[in-house]
């Protein structure tokens, strides 16, 4: 939740960018928005997938590091909704998809950790767009992992995150920026469908993710 314009207003609201519930919509699918307020596993009984969305940063509390300079727009609220939201749905095997800030609070969730400013970080300085600037690179995708069977070994990404993944914890890293080698995508393999993806799908034509993510639901 964040301040936002609401009509003739300026109000704190929770609020997802319309480009996600378009295409859960397409793909089949009936979106429901889920707020950060607290434990809101209840409602996981009544829905029968998960995509967690792009936004602000992970509070590096949450992987046992300080905030530097770049990290100042973070919701421990929401980290902690997310999280809770991530463990009850892949103990109940619920399909999960994780975008941008998704795939790195998944990848927290799981015991990883982050870079927090790639402009930064050695190896990754100009990795793409951030602050609402967007570029596009090519991903390197591994063989035999979920998203290779769904999209193959290698295709173009929009990029427009300022953080990364630095460490997925213990999810197996589906794909790699072709450029400067940055994580790209996790999984886990062990569970009907549980991917997460470092670009903004919704916003690309990737809507055969989205679509995937519907189809297991429906299994």
């Amino acid at each position: 939740m964040r301040d936002t314009v609401y009509g003739n207003w300026s109000r704190h609201a929770a609020i997802l960018p319309s480009a996600y519930v378009s295409a859960v919509e397409r793909a089949g699918g009936i979106p429901m928005i889920i707020p950060p307020a607290g434990d809101m596993t209840v409602l996981l009984g009544a829905i029968d997938g998960l995509i967690i969305s792009g936004g602000p940063d992970v509070s590096p509390e949450q992987y046992g590091q300080k905030p530097e300079p770049m990290t100042v727009e973070f919701y421990p609220n929401q980290d902690e909704t997310e999280i809770s939201l991530i463990s009850e749905a892949l103990e109940r095997d619920l399909p999960l998809l994780g975008v941008c800030r998704g795939m790195q609070i998944l990848s927290v969730a799981h015991g990883g950790s982050l870079h927090q400013h790639l402009d930064n970080t050695p190896g990754h300085e100009g990795h793409g767009g951030y602050d609402g600037i967007s570029t596009e690179h090519s991903v390197i995708v591994e063989e035999n992992s979920l998203l290779c069977s769904l999209m193959g070994t290698s295709f173009s990404v929009n990029s427009t995150h300022h953080q990364g993944v630095s460490d997925p914890g213990s999810l197996s890293i589906s794909a790699i920026a072709g450029h400067d080698g940055l994580i790209e995508a996790v999984e886990r393999r062990d569970k009907k469908f549980c991917l997460g993806v470092q670009w903004h799908p919704e916003r690309y034509g990737h809507d055969l993710l989205f679509a995937a993510l519907v189809e297991a639901a429906r299994s």
